[in-house]
């Protein structure tokens, strides 16, 4: 066995970062299939990106914050996302590795980093499969009830609240109901996660067809909400437009405060671009691909939200909107004549959340697996199922911890930690654009940020803004979880780190010395 690798300080372990030759061997050996080309990754973004922003968040985003100009919120998100967007191209058609953020953070701005970004990316992917998950769930005890079948109460929502609708508590033989569970939630979670262990390529399959329902659903609510809508424009206008800001009541309660604390809020739904990176290791062409599809899905579905928001917000006064099924509410306003559209549209969302559940987790698991691969997590996780080809031990863990938080957190909490998380992954993006441009300017590039530095350092800036609008007691929580997660990598990462023991696995379990350790290019056993 060769001599072990030179001994590193502190801040050189932390700081270690790995070769771009490393990362292209990586992703050359993975035993991942290739079998996603540009229009499976342009569906894989629009299927995230479309569901939870447009079927659940908006209602409470536009009630509770800004009103009508939720609208302009979807625009702010939509510009912060164009930012980190653009470097996310950048990075992926430079470094198609599957790991999205955390690899690009591994390979930019050292071990360290890389480590804080797996932390942000299980709230950016897990909890927001979660939060997405508990739409479902409100949509299915709609659907269900318009057929008579009712679910107890106390196991549509989590634990400990009082159900709400309509703004009052519901009641039971005078008694207010406390939810235990969100069942419908938890199962959605653990069905998942069986289909993303059977394969992604299945998956994909199931995906692009939920994506073309999901897509001519909401093109259905655009062409009659928008024919509504124009028959009687300018009284729309006057009942349910003016003002279009509401006056500032509070802190983030309408007026230009509330627009961007509703950014923040509907931002999270905006991650689907992001979710495409992680497929690098299996998309057919990256360099060709990521770009397409990150840039393409966030365009295509930037004007989705803006048109269903217009239409929402025209046809039915703001306060009304704070229900779990918001465009359900939207659609039995359209008259007598469309209600057999509500129960389309119902059908709809559960179809489309039920997608976006399914990429969010399916983005987890391929970051657990990366993270595994490097040692940074225990080797289960990148335990590969030697029929399907899937890190099934791995996607497993990922469809009981989304279940469990699905079940028993709030939709709110959840989707505040989730955007908290994404902002502050994005940062670090556009910061890793900036840092590879200067330490490795000659290195190929298939997609580079226009008008750079000026775009990444926006993007930086307006992610930390947004991050500022997230209620206090959100920002604490994310503070003890960010030490908490620290520890941890001092704990166990740092010493079963591949890249501190100076070697990286291969697929023939072979560990290649880095080239700056070992020119030559030796090996070493795995002990």
């Amino acid at each position: 066995m060769a001599s072990a690798a030179p001994k590193k300080t502190l801040i050189g372990r932390m700081f270690a970062r790995k070769s771009i030759a490393q990362v292209q061997q990586e992703s050359a050996s993975s035993e991942l299939k290739r079998t996603l080309g540009k229009w499976n990754l342009l569906l894989l973004g629009v299927g995230c990106i479309i569901g939870a922003g447009i079927f659940v968040r908006t209602g409470s985003a536009a009630a509770l914050h800004a009103g009508p100009a939720v609208l302009l919120s979807f625009v702010v998100a939509g510009i912060v996302c164009a930012f980190a967007g653009l470097c996310y191209a950048e990075l992926s058609s430079t470094l198609p590795v599957s790991g999205s953020a955390y690899t690009y953070g591994y390979t930019t701005l050292g071990e360290f980093v890389a480590w804080i970004m797996g932390a942000l990316l299980l709230l950016e992917y897990g909890l927001a499969a979660s939060v997405v998950a508990v739409g479902w769930g409100g949509y299915v005890v709609s659907l269900l009830a318009d057929f008579g079948l009712v679910i107890p109460p106390q196991f549509t929502g989590p634990a400990g609240y009082t159900l709400m609708k309509e703004g009052a508590p519901v009641l039971i033989n005078g008694a207010e109901v406390v939810t235990l569970f969100n069942l419908p939630a938890f199962l959605i979670c653990l069905a998942l996660s069986v289909l993303l262990v059977v394969g992604v390529s299945e998956s994909a399959k199931v995906n692009n067809a939920i994506v073309a329902i999901k897509v001519s659903v909401l093109v259905a609510f655009i062409v009659v909400g928008g024919l509504i809508v124009l028959s009687n424009f300018g009284d729309l206008v006057t009942r349910n437009w003016t003002p279009f800001i509401p006056e500032n009541t509070g802190e983030g309660q309408f007026g230009v405060d509330g627009i961007m604390r509703a950014a923040s809020i509907v931002f999270f739904a905006y991650i689907g671009f992001e979710a495409v990176s992680t497929a690098g290791q299996e998309a057919k062409d990256p360099k060709r691909d990521m770009p397409f599809g990150i840039i393409g899905s966030l365009i295509v579905c930037t004007v989705i939200y803006m048109l269903v928001a217009a239409i929402m917000t025209l046809l039915v006064p703001y306060a009304q909107l704070n229900v779990p099924d918001p465009v359900a509410v939207v659609v039995d306003n359209f008259g007598p004549t469309w209600s057999w559209l509500a129960k389309i549209i119902k059908i709809g969302a559960i179809i489309g959340l039920t997608s976006v559940v399914l990429v969010l987790m399916y983005a987890q698991t391929r970051i657990f697996y990366t993270m595994a691969r490097d040692g940074l997590l225990p080797k289960v996780f990148a335990t590969v199922h030697p029929r399907f080809k899937t890190p099934y031990i791995n996607t497993i863990l990922v469809g009981i911890i989304t279940a469990i938080a699905a079940g028993f957190f709030d939709i709110n909490v959840l989707g505040d930690m989730t955007s908290v998380g994404t902002l502050a992954a994005f940062a670090i993006v556009c910061l890793s654009v900036i840092y590879l441009r200067r330490s490795a300017p000659e290195l190929p590039r298939g997609f580079k940020v226009p008008l750079y530095p000026i775009l990444p350092i926006f993007g930086i800036l307006s992610c930390l803004y947004l991050i500022t609008t997230v209620p206090w007691n959100v920002l604490v929580f994310f503070i003890w979880y960010m030490l908490g997660m620290t520890a941890l990598y001092f704990i166990y990462g740092m010493h079963n780190s591949e890249l501190g023991k100076g070697h990286t696995v291969t697929a023939d379990g072979e560990m290649p010395y880095f080239p700056e350790d070992n020119p030559d290019g030796g090996t070493v056993t795995r002990d």
